[in-house]
């Protein structure tokens, strides 16, 4: 008989499985994989983008795959992928509540601390090949759509695809990070309610009303603290020399309220009644 072992209960190998196999991960993952074809269909039935006031990556959108890859990502930085991230970190522990199965998993025994740090792990795991799984199919599509080549700025000149692709890889680590909070979020609603889809939209509606107080200029400085008035700075690293001041702000604004967020999580979740 194999003795009981805190460190074999709940392998995240088993949670792993066990969140892939919910229709939210198929379908997220879906929706993720099929929008940068759809963003191609469209670009080929409308054709190329012409300028349109202010220079913009739609503009530029068409002309190369790492164009397209920029341009996928921009639109759906604000919402898609919040609501990608939201979806896996808000409905771990939520769901398993709605279901009635969390205080079995905790009678297996698995210690909450231990349980909790699971799901999150997996949570996150999730989180992260989202968002990199878009731009990496966007790549894939844009290379067939319109084929390879340097990126061309909107406001003039290009990026020799060396470069490009070591810029990308930091948009996309930026794009991570900036996600954080949401999932921060996300994660301590599910842990505080039964809905998964009250956790869930309780993130989203945190990046939507902190959007609408970003636009509210008379908030001055204090948009600064605003948990998404730093998402779009990784725009900076298509300038021709990286400006980092930006992203440097959002990582510390973003790691900040993850960081207590998450304590937070652990903390109601360690002295949270479960009865269901």
């Amino acid at each position: 008989m194999t003795a009981y072992h805190v460190r074999r209960t709940l392998p995240l190998r088993v949670e792993a499985v066990r969140q892939f196999r919910r229709r939210r991960t198929l379908v997220a993952f879906a929706l993720l994989l099929v929008l940068p074809w759809v963003l191609v269909a469209a670009f080929k039935i409308g054709g190329d983008p012409g300028p349109d006031g202010v220079p913009s990556l739609v503009d530029v959108a068409t002309s190369s795959a790492l164009n397209f890859a920029l341009f996928a990502l921009f639109v759906s930085t604000g919402f898609l992928l919040v609501v990608a991230v939201a979806l896996f970190c808000g409905d771990t522990v939520a769901s398993e509540a709605g279901w009635s199965s969390l205080r079995y998993l905790l009678a297996a025994p698995v210690p909450r601390a231990r349980l909790l740090r699971q799901k999150l792990i997996v949570a996150l795991s999730y989180a992260v090949v989202a968002v990199v799984s878009l731009p990496l199919m966007a790549l894939v599509a844009g290379t067939a759509g319109f084929g390879w080549g340097d990126v061309e700025l909107p406001t003039g000149g290009t990026v020799p695809v060396s470069t490009a692709l070591g810029r990308m890889a930091i948009i996309i680590g930026y794009s991570l990070v900036a996600q954080l909070v949401v999932a921060a979020l996300a994660f301590l609603l599910s842990v505080t309610t039964d809905s998964p889809l009250g956790a869930v939209g309780g993130a989203v509606g945190l990046v939507i009303v902190s959007n609408i107080l970003d636009a509210v200029t008379a908030l001055g400085s204090w948009r600064d603290f605003l948990p998404t008035h730093w998402m779009y700075s990784w725009m900076d690293a298509l300038q021709p020399e990286v400006q980092w001041a930006g992203m440097a702000k959002g990582t510390a604004i973003s790691v900040s309220y993850a960081a207590i967020l998450f304590a937070l999580a652990f903390r109601r979740f360690r002295t949270r009644d479960i009865v269901s």
